[in-house]
């Protein structure tokens, strides 16, 4: 029997840049063996040492997870599609309460300005009083949290808690509509509480310019009804899920990457949790950020707006919310799939059992706060160093390991592209004779790069750009562009 395997795009370097496979098989199990038979590098990604599916790899045939099924033995029919989906950076209790006190009144300009909300059965008065009434924090303002914020504001949700420390870069005007050119090195959460407060005036708008923290996310999560998740980093998602669990809060989430985006509503009293989905995260350095990775501008305005949508519904205490489910969306490709999530019972965090009962610290979690091992510890340069070395030492090489289209934007002169995928099986093209000076954007792939090529078995002389091609653009070359 024919299968086909949709492979997810952080995966597809190590599947020969295919999106889809196909393979003969009758089970899940096989299906995958004969995958990762083909593609070794991929294997790894997928299993642990015990030849277990890593925990932050679902596997789904049809709409089913089978990760806590006898998922190696789930019959698969002829032309069925298996899906891997690694993680990627109706109602509410407390909306539910808040509506059997008085709800607030509209005023004569809310009724205008909220009319055609009002005449949909669906909401109404006293739906549009419930929106009045909510309290909604959002975890970010930037390309999740402009959409969400927006249609948040612009529906008459009364109060909006903004969490956020970052500044406003050019780079982030593609697809973070909330800010504008004006913007540009201000707070974030000023100027996203501008343009709320310019949206509707009625709308309430809280701040807290600061990081969202172990210490002080349980006691902000309290004051609100519903918690947005629009962060792009692991530390942070697995924060937001574990102290919306802890405070019986709804989480609304969206993640996206390049041209995928995922959505669902995570609430451990009535289902699952991001924790049940995804148990842990994936290795640092696995998934790119979007600064690496880049991101179509109008995905995040796509998922943003669902997760308002989502926002919308569970005040109003709507059936039909993402509850259970998970949504994902291909924008290049224009396709919606939906894959049912299940409460797993053995969750350590909202399972039958709990052991996670306070907030833990989520960069070790992650595998962010650890001293790293000697094949880790790298000899660096920086750009102006290297620009005299240029100078003074023909024998030297560069090796550039980004992707071919980041190489057509900007190039440090003489260098040579290898692509981080590549290098390993192409590590002949490098002369163990000269040193090699590995770079890539800001320094990341370039420190993976040379941590392949050391445990691959090369002898020679590597050394990492610090800051990478940014660094050589601000430092040594401006009119080398930055990306």
């Amino acid at each position: 029997m024919s299968v086909t395997i949709v492979i997810p795009t952080p995966l597809r370097q190590f599947a020969g840049g295919k999106s889809e496979v196909e393979v003969e098989a009758t089970t899940a199990g096989e299906a995958l063996e004969k995958l990762t038979s083909e593609y070794a590098d991929l294997r790894k990604h997928l299993y642990n040492d015990q030849n277990n599916l890593r925990n932050f790899v679902n596997v789904y045939v049809g709409d089913e997870d089978i990760r806590h099924l006898d998922g190696a033995e789930t019959a698969v029919k002829d032309g069925e599609t298996i899906m891997i989906v690694p993680s990627i950076a109706g109602g509410n209790v407390a909306a539910e309460a808040r509506a059997e006190k008085e709800l607030p009144a509209l005023t004569s300009d809310e009724y205008a300005r909220y009319s055609r909300h009002l005449i949909l059965p669906e909401v109404g008065l006293e739906g549009q009083r419930k929106l009045k009434a909510a309290r909604v924090l959002m975890i970010g303002t930037g390309g999740l949290g402009s959409p969400l914020g927006l249609y948040l504001a612009a529906g008459g949700v009364g109060t909006i808690g903004l969490v956020d420390f970052d500044v406003v870069d050019e780079s982030n005007l593609q697809r973070q509509i909330i800010h504008g050119t004006k913007d540009i090195g201000r707070p974030k959460i000023k100027s996203a509480e501008d343009r709320l407060k310019d949206i509707n005036p009625n709308t309430n708008i809280e701040t807290y310019e600061t990081r969202l923290t172990s210490e002080n996310a349980i006691e902000l999560f309290k004051e609100y009804d519903v918690v947005v998740d629009g962060t792009d980093n692991f530390q942070t998602r697995y924060l937001v899920n574990d102290a919306c669990v802890l405070t019986g809060k709804p989480n609304v989430y969206g993640s996206i990457f390049r041209f995928e985006g995922q959505a669902s509503v995570f609430w451990a009293e009535k289902g699952a949790c991001y924790r049940c989905l995804y148990p842990e995260p994936p290795p640092p350095g696995l998934v790119p950020s979007c600064a690496e990775g880049g991101v179509l501008g109008v995905l995040p305005g796509i998922v943003g707006t669902i997760q308002a949508n989502e926002v919308i519904k569970v005040i109003l205490g709507a059936e039909g919310i993402l509850l259970n489910r998970l949504l994902l969306f291909d924008a290049w490709n224009m396709k919606f799939r939906e894959l049912k999530l299940k409460k797993n019972p053995d969750c350590p965090l909202c399972g039958t059992n709990p052991t996670i009962k306070e907030l833990i610290d989520y960069e070790e979690f992650c595998g962010l706060n650890f001293t790293e091992p000697e094949t880790q510890v790298f000899e660096e340069i920086t750009a102006k160093e290297l620009s005299e070395l240029i100078k003074t030492n023909s024998e030297v090489q560069v090796i550039d390991v980004r992707e071919p289209h980041e190489y057509e934007i900007a190039q440090i002169p003489g260098t040579k592209l290898i692509p981080l995928a590549q290098v390993v099986n192409r590590v002949k093209e490098i002369d163990t004779s000269r040193a090699a000076i590995i770079h890539c954007k800001g320094g990341t792939r370039s420190a993976k790069a040379i941590d392949a090529l050391k445990n691959a078995g090369y002898s020679g002389r590597l050394v990492n750009l610090k800051g990478g091609i940014t660094a050589w653009s601000d430092e040594v070359d401006s009119s080398v562009q930055k990306y």
